[in-house]
Parts: structure tokens; C-alpha cells; sequence
């Protein structure tokens, strides 16, 4: 095909390329779902994601806010007290966690009929 038809196909590809960075990982999308219901404290993202170890969360915590997908607030108090919470961009991606959800629901009802037609 020509040129100009691949254009809108190659860059919705790039689009997606960019929302998968953005994301990375499982991790920094199951740190963003704890975020959605708002602020949190690091021990509270570290005891809801479940399997992330102290040194991994600092790390996506870290590459989240260089992202621009949340904001660190440090408190000049002792203990420290450090609190997350998404930035308007970081809230932007419910949609596209809500759209993964659906499909991810959809594809487990797909598996249970083909695992039934065999069955049969």
C-alpha cells in the first residue's frame, strides 16, 4: 500500500508505544490503581501492592515522578513523612486501566467457553 495509508496505522503504534512506556510495568500500574482513590504514604503503597519489595517501589515511585504521573510531598517533620498522589496526567490513564480491566474480564469469559466446548 502506499505511504499515506500506513501513516495513521504507524502512528497509532507510536501512540501506544508511548502509553506502554508511561506504564512499564506491572508494578507502576498496580501503583497507579492504589493511587486513583487518592493520596497515599509509602508504607500504605508498599502494603497494598502486594510483592513489590521497598526497593522496587522506590524505584517506580521515582521513574513515576520523573514521568510527570505523580507528585512526592516531603513534610519537614521526624520520622519523615512522604505522601504520593497522581498528577492530572496520572489520573488520565483511568480510562486506559478501566479499557485493560474490561478486556482482561472478557478474554477470562472467553477462556472458560473454549474450556467448556472442549468438554463437550
Amino acid at each position: 500500500p502506499p505511504r499515506s495509508t500506513l501513516f495513521p496505522y504507524t502512528t497509532l503504534f507510536r501512540s501506544i508505544e508511548t502509553t506502554l512506556k508511561m506504564l512499564g510495568c506491572k508494578w507502576k500500574v498496580l501503583i497507579i490503581r492504589e493511587l486513583l482513590t487518592g493520596t497515599k504514604r509509602f508504607c500504605e503503597l508498599k502494603k497494598s501492592v502486594t510483592g513489590i519489595t521497598q526497593k522496587v517501589l522506590t524505584s517506580k515511585l521515582r521513574e513515576m515522578e520523573e514521568l510527570g504521573l505523580l507528585e512526592r510531598k516531603v513534610y519537614d517533620q521526624t520520622p519523615p513523612k512522604v505522601e504520593y498522589t497522581l498528577t492530572d496526567i496520572g489520573y488520565s490513564l483511568r480510562e486506559v486501566l478501566e479499557t485493560l480491566k474490561t478486556w482482561g474480564k472478557d478474554y477470562k469469559k472467553y477462556l472458560k467457553l473454549i474450556e467448556k466446548l472442549k468438554t463437550d
